[in-house]
């Protein structure tokens, strides 16, 4: 019988690489990853990964069956969710990880709803962005994330989209050079120092070329576009709501630009029914 343990040994180690890096993410010995991985084998009737190499590869028939293990891993973690929102073993604490690109009256009046039916659970709600939430998932240290979309995901997590999208535009100081310009091109704006986000998790990156200074938060750059130094791209309702009318829009090509938001929670570490009850609300 096919478990969610021999399917999760598979699609970490499809997404890491190797059967050792698995064992790793999973808490796990290797041997018992590449036991899952050759039981499920046996099971399908199919060669997973091609083991001739010393790094072993999906085969074409590991390929296919690796969408089908995702699907089946976030169907599980749906259904242990809505498990987990009707039965009892209430946790004592739930720490919620949220982009400053993610502004949600749903969410307000989410919390408004999640005081009154756990009025005894301690809340906490940490501000990070992108790698850095990831790995607050990962580590344990957060039960839900709301995080601007990306293109995949680390194996372990799950994801859904939210209703609400979010809106990104180009800002500088109003007495900024760049504000005078009907209309700015890219050349133009690499003549000027850019405001760039950088996650503490991204840190070890290859320095960046020409002008850019960088913080771990949105609202950090903000405050730096207050005061001059650069342009940013940033959430236009952090704008809106701390920037004093200092700021103003620069028009140029793809902004505004809306973006999506997931939910994201760790299979491994999954939230329990204080935390299933506020995903439902936000997913409803």
């Amino acid at each position: 019988m096919i478990s969610n343990d021999m399917l999760q040994a598979f699609v970490m180690a499809a997404s890491k690489g190797s059967f050792s890096a698995a064992a790793q993410a999973l808490g796990k010995s290797q041997s018992t990853v590449s036991a899952a991985v050759a039981n499920l084998e046996i099971d399908l009737g199919l060669q997973l990964f091609d083991r001739s190499t010393r790094k072993p590869g999906l085969t074409p028939a590991g390929r296919v069956m690796l969408q089908r293990a995702e699907d089946m891993l976030a169907a599980n973690s749906r259904l242990l969710l809505a498990a987990a929102e009707l039965g009892g073993g209430q946790e004592a604490r739930l720490t919620v990880a949220l982009s400053d690109t993610y502004q949600s009256d749903r969410f307000e009046a989410a919390l408004s709803g999640f005081a009154q039916r756990y009025p005894q659970l301690e809340l906490e709600c940490l501000i990070a962005e992108h790698l850095d939430q990831l790995t607050l998932l990962e580590q344990g240290r957060a039960q839900l994330a709301f995080v601007e979309q990306q293109g995949s995901y680390p194996a372990d997590l799950s994801c859904a989209t939210v209703k609400e999208r979010t809106e990104f535009a180009l800002f500088v100081h109003r007495d900024h050079t760049l504000a005078s310009w009907d209309g700015v091109d890219r050349q133009r704006l690499r003549e000027h120092r850019e405001l760039r986000l950088s996650t503490i998790a991204d840190a070890h990156r290859a320095p960046s070329q020409g002008q850019v200074w960088s913080a771990s938060s949105y609202l950090l750059l903000v405050e730096m576009a207050q005061r001059g130094v650069g342009w940013a791209s940033l959430p236009r309702w952090l704008v809106a709501r701390f920037a004093d009318g200092s700021l103003v829009e620069l028009p140029a090509r793809g902004f505004p630009r809306a973006v999506a938001v997931d939910a994201l929670w760790s299979r491994l570490h999954p939230p329990g029914p204080a935390g299933a009850w506020l995903l439902a609300q936000m997913l409803d």
